[in-house]
């Protein structure tokens, strides 16, 4: 086993995770099995508490595990399915080895950070790094670390100190240090500084690690004398500095590391058994790149949401959204609107910020109302969907997206003034949305439907069906307390609004769609967590092909999809209707 670690320093956020997935996605297109693991240093126990604006969205991942965004990273890049064990934090570490002190295996000893808290990480890694995660269910060969937050951090000091430890238990050919490090360019004297760079390679090596490559992160390609003033000051050869300037899309990041020439020093320094020749995994990530650099037709979608503020708490509904619009070769342009701001009480408060969203509203060609936890805002998107269904404009609703589509039918189209969702009002005559009392036992982390589970379409007369191969089920992965009403089906289901897709025991209503409208549908459960850049989640591929207005033509040519799995590239033409046939869909038909 091969073991890569990612560290970063200077400032968080500087982008280990796009650099590590991208290192796992060149060894993957090398012919090797990758796996990779992301370690938090906070006290939690996972990602499942957080706000939004904290960490960004909370990833869910087929066994439940409600994980940091960037294992979604990892899944897109690398096309693999983690578990919740590959999130390692603070937390989970400590009450691995406070159990095993209160069950007895320490008995007589003083459990400490050194060498208890450090032989458990370990332990976990090297554990872990042996689970498979390809569809062939091979034993991975190469494992990529993420070490999260940045160098000389306290909460990140003993996981330092593991894998000080662990570079010699592993031995020098089955281990390396990526350092990723910010090298600014202030406006006022217009050059890359190092400085920030060789302090953060100087702490690193103080606490007993040494970088085998040092990925800059600049705005602009950094000239030849500053790599070489880093490699001196920091005791790498210059080939060892790696340049990592921002590009037009992530998708160039694994085409820039391969250009820099990492490939061939994995090869040397890990002893890899690849060889150099094309690869075609990679060809297909240029393919990718290329076409988002020429796109000239755009489709805007408006994405109403809570959380607006902080990209990141959308991160994987922004990368569905952006696998579809490059499969029908449009840009994507999305419109942020707070659906606070689409309430009356703004209209109030704020004239003009209300009159800007609704302006934004209007003007786009498909509407995204994604999942979200708590009442405020969720008039708002009432509104929204209300306008959508009214004007017959595209609409996906996703998790509360599609509870609150059902709220506002039964509004809308039923009369009942009242309805509601009992998290919002648990008072309501009309309870339409209801809670599953077994999925909540009063604590709140861990304790929702969470996971992947198996939908199941009742009718093959839906649109959703035929985007997705005309199979009969789907399995997709979940996160939520609430659920629509099943009482009250008849009652939707007499007025248009279909419950297509419904849970294996058909007690919970999974997907709906409204009759006579363009595309108004919802799912309960989140598939922008399965999207992949070549094989893009068939609700998001279904709105964004409402919006263009080529759904129709679609799905009467059969959704006829090859199955080969070359990223077809014809983009001289600004017409999908050739690239779409060549997109492959995950084969969901088969256990």
């Amino acid at each position: 086993m091969k073991y890569i670690l990612v560290t970063g320093g200077v400032i968080s956020g500087i982008g280990k995770g796009i650099i590590a997935s991208s290192v796992g996605t060149i060894l993957k297109s090398c012919g090797l099995h990758v796996t990779s693991i992301k370690i938090d240093p906070y006290i939690n126990i996972d990602a499942g508490t957080f706000s939004p604006y904290e960490h960004g969205e909370v990833f869910v991942l087929d066994d439940g595990g409600e994980v940091d965004l960037d294992l979604g990273n990892y899944e897109r890049f690398l096309d693999i399915r983690l578990t919740k064990d590959n999130n390692l934090t603070t937390g989970k570490i400590y009450q691995y080895v406070i159990n095993k002190e209160r069950k007895g295996d320490y008995l007589g000893k003083t459990v400490q950070v050194v060498p208890h808290i450090t032989d458990a990480i370990q332990e976990w890694v090297i554990k872990q790094a042996l689970v498979p995660v390809d569809d062939d269910q091979v034993e991975p060969q190469v494992c990529v670390i993420e070490l999260g937050g940045t160098v000389g951090d306290i909460e990140s000091m003993p996981f330092i100190e593991a894998f000080r430890q662990f570079q010699f238990k592993a031995k020098k050919e089955n281990f390396i240090n990526i350092h990723v490090s910010l090298v600014p360019q202030p406006s006022v004297t217009g050059e890359h500084k190092t400085k920030p760079t060789q302090n953060s390679v100087r702490e690193l090596r103080g606490l007993g690690l040494s970088p085998d490559l040092i990925v800059c992160r600049c705005a602009n390609p950094l000239d030849k004398s500053v790599k070489e003033k880093i490699s001196m000051f920091c005791h790498v050869e210059p080939e060892q500095v790696i340049c990592v300037h921002d590009v037009s899309s992530i998708y160039r990041v694994p085409l820039l590391l391969e250009g820099e020439g990492v490939v061939d020093f994995f090869r040397r320094r890990l002893d890899l058994p690849i060889e150099r020749k094309p690869r075609r995994l990679l060809m297909k990530w240029k393919e990718m790149a290329d076409r988002y650099d020429r796109l000239l037709e755009t489709c805007s979608v408006a994405l109403v949401g809570k959380y607006t503020k902080f990209s990141d708490s959308y991160a994987s509904v922004i990368k569905a959204l952006e696998h579809s619009a490059l499969a029908i070769n449009h840009k994507l342009e999305i419109k942020y609107i707070d659906s606070a701001d689409l309430e009356p009480i703004t209209l109030e408060e704020d004239p003009v910020k209300y009159h800007e969203a609704w302006q934004k509203l209007c003007s786009s060609d498909g509407v995204l109302v994604p999942g979200g936890f708590g009442i405020r805002g969720t008039e708002g998107k009432i509104q929204a969907i209300s306008w959508a269904r009214k004007q017959k404009k595209p609409l996906l609703g996703v998790c509360l997206g599609m509870q609150l589509a059902v709220v506002e039918f039964a509004r809308g189209v039923l009369g009942w003034q009242d309805a509601n969702s009992t998290e919002f009002d648990p008072q309501t005559a009309h309870p339409v949305v209801i809670d599953m009392p077994e999925h909540n036992p009063g604590q709140m982390g861990g304790t929702m439907r969470l996971g992947k589970r198996r939908t199941m379409f009742r009718t093959t007369n839906s649109i959703l069906r035929k985007l997705y191969k005309d199979s009969d089920y789907v399995e997709e992965r979940h996160r939520h307390r609430f659920e629509v009403n099943p009482e009250l089906r008849s009652h939707f289901e007499e007025k248009g609004l279909r419950f297509v897709g419904q849970d294996v025991e058909g007690e919970r209503m999974e997907i709906i769609e409204l009759e006579d409208h363009p595309f108004f549908v919802g799912v309960q459960y989140h598939p922008e967590f399965t999207s992949r850049p070549i094989k893009p989640a068939p609700p998001y591929f279904g709105l964004l092909l409402a919006s263009v207005g080529r759904l129709n033509t679609f799905l009467q040519k059969g959704c006829r999809l090859s199955p080969r799995d070359t990223y077809s590239d014809r983009s001289s033409s600004s017409s999908p209707e050739l690239e779409i046939t060549e997109l492959k869909f995950p084969n969901i038909s088969q256990d």
